[in-house]
């Protein structure tokens, strides 16, 4: 059976998956659990990390990284930030596995968006996966999930 893992804290587990993010690497591990953040992997029968995210919680739709930094305290916005994969399929999956364990522990987060790179990528995988263009700032995209 495939597993859903809800990150809040700083592990060495953590600090490990995180070397592998392509997207943001630049953005620090303490950044991604804190009060307002968390890491969601989803993990094969075994234990095998199949595809990671990382959600911060905001009260608007950033335009740019440096907006992640901004403490809501009325959080509205799930904002996925980051996402990559082991294993082809798994992101999707990921993406409607961390949506809807939100839905269910953050109810007043209505509003699921992606801060995406400006890349044909990035675009392919959120249209694939049923995002529209939000949308379009000077280094990156928002797609929105519904």
């Amino acid at each position: 059976m495939i597993m859903l893992e809800r990150i809040t804290t700083l592990t060495d587990e953590l600090v490990k998956l995180l070397k592998d993010d392509p997207v943001r690497p630049e953005i620090p591990a303490d950044f991604r659990v804190d009060k307002n953040s968390r890491v969601y992997v989803l993990k094969s029968e075994t234990g095998e990390p199949m595809a990671v995210t990382c959600v911060k919680f905001l009260a608007e739709i950033p335009g740019s990284v440096d907006d992640l930094a901004h403490v809501a305290v009325n959080t509205t916005t799930a904002v996925f930030y980051t996402i990559w994969s082991y294993a082809q399929g798994a992101g999707r999956r990921l993406i409607e596995a961390a949506q809807q364990d939100i839905k269910t522990t953050e109810p007043e987060v209505k509003t699921f968006v992606t801060l995406s790179p400006k890349t044909e990528m990035a675009r392919k995988f959120h249209h694939k996966n049923g995002a529209t263009t939000y949308r379009e700032n000077a280094d990156s995209v928002n797609y929105q999930y519904h």
